[in-house]
């Protein structure tokens, strides 16, 4: 998990938004508005508008771009159950929230880290054939 997120403002342009991105090196970046958690941006986002014909990154707004109330949780929740939602809603992110207050940002590469380091181990590296047979 990214704890305490960088953040952009729902005014931002997209490319002010990807140089952020850039910088960081971060893919997602939560939207915030008055301080509240309206939005997450993601490069996939970006890109998407980018590819369009006549589309001006410099033009066009963060809050056009993202997706609007955006898949959150709370720190307190349970890592099974937030990789298990992501995984079933194909969710790239989880926005972290203490209330209101921006405390994380949870991705797919977070979650595949966690799981890289539960299957190292003597009889744990399971071959992908092995694996694939758990797939639903």
């Amino acid at each position: 998990m990214t704890a305490q997120p960088h953040s952009i403002g729902q005014e931002q342009t997209l490319a002010a938004a990807a140089d952020q991105m850039r910088k960081l090196n971060v893919r997602h970046l939560p939207v915030l508005h008055g301080g509240k958690l309206v939005g997450l941006l993601s490069q996939r986002d970006i890109h998407l508008v980018q590819t369009l014909p006549d589309i001006d990154p410099e033009q066009v707004k963060v809050e056009e771009a993202m997706t609007a109330e955006p898949f959150h949780v709370a720190p307190g929740d349970t890592l099974a159950g937030v990789a298990r939602t992501m995984a079933d809603n194909k969710y790239g992110a989880a926005v972290v929230m203490d209330g209101s207050k921006l405390v994380g940002v949870f991705t797919t590469t977070d979650a595949l880290r966690i799981l890289a380091d539960h299957l190292t181990g003597p009889g744990l590296e399971e071959g992908l054939r092995e694996a694939a047979k758990h797939l639903s």
